[in-house]
């Protein structure tokens, strides 16, 4: 990634206990950035503000290890907060590697909106996701929720809000954090013009069911924390009913096309998993702040 030598940077990487020597190529290769290396995987979060807490700067870029910045995207991202003094934060539009557009941003999590979400009635309308791929390239817009993979952040709105919340490990740290942002006033935008291609997923993959597992956790850990344990109690029923849903329909997958056999019955073994991990997930409320 190439540095405007006119900007004073400082570069953080938090390795998080990776195996593949990319530690030693940092310290090798890029002497003049700073390392942070963990014993473990401490998560996203707290990894995160490990350099979070330390870092200094007007503007803080947190940006996933497995992206591409596109040329011109920094430039785009920081000219934007600069003339936007209301922008809290803004995201770049996140692509896959073929070009295809990626989830960048989002609406904040609701009940109706997770039911919608859960049983994929976006593709009749949007509703649980922003229409991404009709909204004008061009044109900035407001977001509830910018994803944690590309995302620029005012320090002293951290300074002011706090820093990720520990009690998420992976997943909805981002959602949790934007929610704070807005509910303090700060406007967050979704900037088009700005382009990263996230191969996303790629350290989750190795844990799939596991980081699936995580995902719903944390939704239910986020709906507790700022909607109440009732909240959070209804969406686990939702929860159920979905994954109850999934696992009735697995004979039909017997009769699809091989190419997509495998997929439907992992996904089903996820769900299964799901259901069994449900009721012991509770025993998270009590962490949340």
């Amino acid at each position: 990634m190439a540095i405007p030598p006119i900007w004073p940077i400082e570069i953080w990487v938090v390795d998080n206990a990776s195996s593949d020597g990319s530690s030693s190529m940092v310290r090798d290769r890029f002497p003049q950035v700073h390392l942070i290396e963990n014993t473990k995987n401490v998560g996203f979060a707290r990894a995160n503000n490990q350099a979070l807490q330390v870092c200094n700067g007007k503007y803080i870029l947190l940006l996933n290890p497995d992206t591409l910045v596109v040329a011109g995207t920094l430039q785009t991202l920081v000219g934007f907060m600069d003339k936007h003094p209301e922008a809290g934060g803004v995201g770049a539009k996140l692509l896959n590697q073929d070009g295809s557009i990626q989830v960048s941003g989002h609406p904040l999590p609701t009940i109706p909106r997770e039911v919608w979400r859960l049983f994929h009635l976006d593709n009749l309308f949007p509703y649980a996701e922003y229409p991404l791929a009709k909204w004008d390239s061009i044109l900035a817009q407001e977001v509830d929720v910018l994803k944690g993979a590309c995302l620029l952040l005012r320090k002293s709105v951290l300074d002011q809000v706090g820093i990720f919340d520990e009690v998420f490990f992976i997943y909805s740290e981002e959602v949790d954090l934007c929610y704070r942002i807005k509910l303090a006033g700060w406007a967050l935008y979704w900037v088009p013009q700005a382009q990263v291609v996230h191969f996303g997923g790629k350290s989750t993959q190795q844990a799939s069911t596991e980081m699936f597992l995580n995902l719903y956790l944390s939704k239910i850990i986020y709906f507790q924390k700022h909607h109440g344990q009732r909240k959070a109690q209804v969406y686990k029923l939702i929860l159920m009913i979905a994954a109850l849903s999934r696992l009735i329909l697995a004979p039909f997958i017997a009769f699809e096309h091989s190419s997509h056999r495998q997929t439907r019955l992992s996904l089903v073994h996820r769900y299964r998993r799901l259901l069994l991990a449900l009721p012991k997930m509770r025993d998270y409320f009590s962490n949340v702040v």
